[in-house]
């Protein structure tokens, strides 16, 4: 059973309660999760492909992530996220945007990691991902709907201006 922390809008903690993931959450109450786009010094962007048996099974992600666990701090989340997810220990990635979804009661909050990592060493995670590549800021955002798990990555990254 996965614990995560409950949080209002704000994202202030709610004390003395906690959410079961798989359970309904109620409406005004948000869970944390963390988003890491990855970025190389070499101005390239890592993409993830999703392993087929997961929802938008063979589709591409423009970042790693996933919710917090009980008492993970956004930031330790995305370390932690980061390194299941890819392979690579990052310490210094920049919160660079938070956003509602109020139809999942989530928090997303948005990390950016620049890193000089060596480009074969990701490592994929066994019934999460399949495959990666590295891709130019201009092939994602010129990616298809079909491709890309979320036009809001494609959007988010036009936006970073980086």
């Amino acid at each position: 059973m996965e614990l995560w922390d409950a949080y209002d809008e704000d994202l202030n903690k709610i004390k003395n309660m906690a959410l079961i993931r798989g359970e309904r959450i109620p409406n005004g109450i948000f869970h944390l999760v963390c988003d890491i786009i990855v970025k190389h010094t070499d101005e390239s962007y890592l993409l993830m492909q999703r392993d087929s048996r997961k929802n938008f099974g063979g589709m591409w992600e423009a970042t790693a992530g996933g919710s917090a666990l009980q008492n993970e701090t956004p930031l330790q989340c995305a370390i932690r996220e980061l390194r299941e997810e890819t392979g690579i220990y990052a310490g210094d990635l920049i919160e660079v945007g938070r956003v509602i979804d109020y139809s999942n009661n989530s928090i997303y909050v948005e990390f950016l990691c620049i890193t000089n990592c060596d480009k074969d060493s990701v490592t994929l995670q066994p019934g999460e991902t399949v495959a990666y590549k590295w891709v130019s800021k201009d092939e994602l955002v010129a990616m298809k709907k079909d491709e890309l798990v979320t036009e809001r990555m494609q959007k988010f990254i036009e936006e970073l201006q980086v």
